[in-house]
């Protein structure tokens, strides 16, 4: 019974050891929702986000389409990635856990909202009801960086670099298409500033060049060492 025990305890060990990046994000993930859950609860003053910019984008219900299919987007690139392409996976984990906790600490030391929902519908259909369900689940705070945005241009980064899509040209431009339109549809439901997607894509630009520059350039110098 006892060695039964320690067999399993090795698999599993095994296992988390086969599937490191898996195992850290999903362990991340539930520290992100908690942290994330406590801070839309906490009664405090919110800073309005208010950017020029805003009012000149129309609201367009059927981009709720793009935007419930994120959580699907993400979450089954970052498992498939983790599986089969290990290299990448290490990379998308990191740059996704970064980006995720600055979002965190700003909105943890300046809690932000917009007030850009419109408050009637002048239609009524499918996508004008699950956006009423989203804006009832979801409040317009803690909005800066635009999450929706930066973990789309992770996975659209990952996409590309990934040799597990080289050579799938309609899988690639499925992919990269998608992430483009959840980007868009995150103003054109109303649900972030456009200041909180330009903040994304600024945020990717540091993280891309942490995550990803700096490690090649490691990589290389350690191979060039190794040559010598």
């Amino acid at each position: 019974m006892k060695r039964k025990g320690k067999s399993i305890y090795r698999r599993a060990s095994e296992l988390v050891m086969q599937y490191k990046s898996l195992a850290v994000m999903s362990v991340y993930a539930v520290f992100y929702l908690m942290a994330f859950f406590y801070l839309e609860r906490r009664d405090v003053a919110v800073h309005e986000i208010d950017f020029w910019i805003d009012e000149y984008i129309p609201f367009c219900e059927i981009f709720i389409v793009p935007y419930l299919l994120w959580f699907v987007y993400v979450a089954f690139t970052v498992v498939f990635l983790c599986i089969r392409d290990r290299e990448e996976s290490d990379k998308l984990v990191a740059f996704l856990m970064a980006g995720m906790t600055i979002f965190i600490v700003v909105s943890a030391v300046f809690p932000n909202g917009h007030n850009l929902r419109p408050k009637v519908f002048v239609r009524d259909n499918i996508f004008i009801d699950l956006i009423r369900h989203l804006y009832a689940t979801d409040t317009p705070t803690n909005i800066l960086p635009s999450i929706h945005v930066y973990n789309s241009v992770a996975i659209m980064i990952a996409v590309w670099r990934s040799r597990c899509f080289a050579g799938h040209n309609v899988i690639r431009t499925s992919m990269l298409a998608l992430g483009a339109s959840i980007i868009c549809s995150t103003v054109l439901i109303k649900q972030h500033s456009m200041l909180d997607v330009l903040l994304a894509f600024l945020l990717s630009a540091v993280m891309y060049s942490i995550c990803y520059k700096r490690t090649a350039v490691r990589e290389k110098r350690v191979f060039t060492a190794r040559i010598k």
